[in-house]
């Protein structure tokens, strides 16, 4: 691969928290280096003999890497998702490779339970360290020169690692104003704060970023000016949106002008999954090419929106990604792409933590990747890619054919920029022979469809509930969430999603919001899940029916 020049990373070792630079190699995990030279008889550290774990191989039949269609596997027409409410999801055979992996390796280098079981460094196996530096210089193209990887749990551990290498107590991490809370509840009990920053329909806004940094007085703050940024930026955890390359060139040069390290946690990454276009305005699309090859790689991977990493030449980001959303969670596997002074002080943290994320997951994976190949994993991904986004327009389609869906153009909040649906009930009309529906004026909701992840971020109009009143928003979202539940339908409360929800004060949000999922259940329960959605909210804001 040709790529221009790129530079060294810069020094950024003064933004390691006082607990990172505290942190000594951990005496036994400094032995390993040893451990690697050729002939070295080794009595020093306490291994057990692999002649006594109690697993010969392990055998998987794996997914063949094109499983998956690449493009909608029926046109969309209301008979095709009668198949797909009614068709056995599993109607189709799985094909499958069988792959084994011995406990000893019948050629030096292969993947092994004798050294995947091991105790080892917290790297990563030799075998996934290759695949993943290769992995990353095809698909992100860092553009610094001595970028390194080193393996996680997942990125929720990715993100508390990284936070305490990089974050005091008293100080704050930069972040959307909705974003996950998994990472922010991980901080707050180190009394390391959410600074929030407004949002538009491409995510965190560049210029109010740059207006909270250049106006920061810490001592009304009362904390110094943050210089670590927490961000989502493809499928934005909740409300789905992807930030463009100039937002995050921006946002890059403005985190370069104030010194503030990126973590960018990018879990949705490969579930890009286009606009979204109503049932009866698609048309078939040509079927690329179905089998894994280079072309057809390279091609995939330049409709990706560029990492953080592509524009970074000062080594400031850290970069997190994980098997999770490809591969499976309980994997629990997942990597850091960073400058190397960061690594080695992540690694040092991990030593005397999890030391390493588990040998039967590492070995069952790095199996699967190097069987399918570079090319290989890239057509798994491709495929994944075309069925979440069936999930997606068949939920909106439900949506769609529940409620009066009105397009308006979005002009402030989080949907700034973006075509926003608003929905109101349907009111059917008895014509003759024919029954044709009008709608009601009252909004009960409104969304965005997402172009990334797995989730609907729904904001919930409250105030056009009849016994609304200010500061009812609270209580009201509660009310509905709960009856949902009541009647078997669980979404996601919108107020967990408030970066400072969870703060010692937090701000009077508007929590009138809901996530909801599309990515897990069935299609038929996904209807099923919008019939019952749309009776309860109707009666929510009493509507006639």
């Amino acid at each position: 691969m040709s790529v221009e020049k790129r530079t060294q990373s810069i020094d950024l070792s003064h933004h390691l928290s006082e607990l990172s630079k505290a942190r000594l190699t951990s005496p036994l995990k400094g032995l390993m280096k040893y451990f690697e030279q050729p002939g070295i008889l080794s009595l020093a550290g306490g291994l057990p003999s692999p002649a006594y774990f109690p697993v010969s191989d392990i055998s998987a039949n794996v997914l063949v890497p094109e499983s998956f269609a690449l493009t909608p596997t029926e046109s969309s027409t209301s008979l095709s998702w009668l198949w797909k409410l009614f068709g056995s999801h599993n109607a189709t055979k799985e094909r499958t490779q069988a792959v084994t992996i011995p406990k000893y390796p019948a050629v030096k280098g292969d993947i092994s339970l004798a050294d995947s079981l091991q105790y080892g460094p917290a790297v990563a196996q030799a075998q996934l360290q290759e695949f993943l530096k290769h992995f990353i210089s095809e698909v992100y193209r860092p553009a610094f020169e001595d970028w390194t990887v080193l393996i996680d749990t997942g990125n929720t551990d990715g993100w508390s690692r990284a936070v305490m290498t990089l974050c005091n107590p008293g100080e704050g991490v930069l972040c959307e104003e909705w974003t996950y809370p998994s990472a922010m509840a991980s901080m707050i009990p180190f009394n390391i704060q959410p600074v929030p920053v407004a949002m538009d329909g491409l995510g965190m806004k560049s210029d109010d970023l740059e207006n909270l940094l250049s106006r920061w007085d810490p001592v009304s703050r009362q904390m110094p000016r943050p210089h670590v940024m927490y961000i989502v930026p493809v499928g934005q955890n909740p409300s789905g949106s992807t930030m463009s390359v100039a937002r995050k060139k921006q946002i890059y040069d403005i985190c370069v002008k104030y010194d503030v390290i990126i973590v960018e946690d990018d879990p949705y990454y490969f579930l890009q999954l286009g606009t979204y276009t109503f049932k009866d305005d698609r048309s078939p699309s040509a079927t690329p090419s179905g089998k894994p090859s280079a072309d057809e790689s390279e091609r995939y991977v330049s409709t990706l929106t560029p990492s953080f990493l592509n524009f970074d030449y000062q080594g400031r980001v850290i970069r997190l990604d994980t098997f999770s959303k490809t591969i499976a969670p309980g994997s629990r596997l997942g990597w850091f792409t960073c400058n190397p002074v960061f690594a080695e002080r992540l690694e040092r943290q991990g030593e005397t933590s999890a030391q390493s994320p588990c040998g039967f997951g590492q070995s069952v994976i790095t199996k699967i990747l190097t069987h399918w190949t570079y090319d290989g994993y890239i057509r798994w991904l491709r495929g994944l890619r075309t069925e979440y986004q069936q999930r997606r327009d068949f939920f909106i389609d439900c949506l769609a054919e529940e409620f009066h869906l009105h397009a308006v153009p979005a002009v402030a909040g989080v949907w700034e920029g973006c075509i926003m649906y608003q929905a109101s009930s349907k009111v059917k009309k008895s014509t003759g022979m024919t029954e044709k529906y009008s709608a009601r004026n009252r909004t009960m909701f409104s969304f965005v469809p997402p172009v990334a992840g797995m989730f609907v971020w729904m904001r919930l109009h409250l105030d056009q509930h009849p016994s609304f009143a200010p500061g009812d928003r609270d209580t009201l979202e509660t009310k509905l969430w709960t009856k949902l539940g009541e009647n078997g339908v669980l979404f996601g409360p919108g107020w967990m999603f408030a970066a400072n929800a969870m703060a010692e004060n937090p701000d009077d949000n508007d929590s009138g919001h809901f996530r909801i999922s599309f990515s897990n259940v069935e299609f038929a329960d996904l209807k099923k899940a919008v019939t019952i959605f749309g009776r309860v909210i109707r009666e929510f804001f009493q509507e006639d029916l």
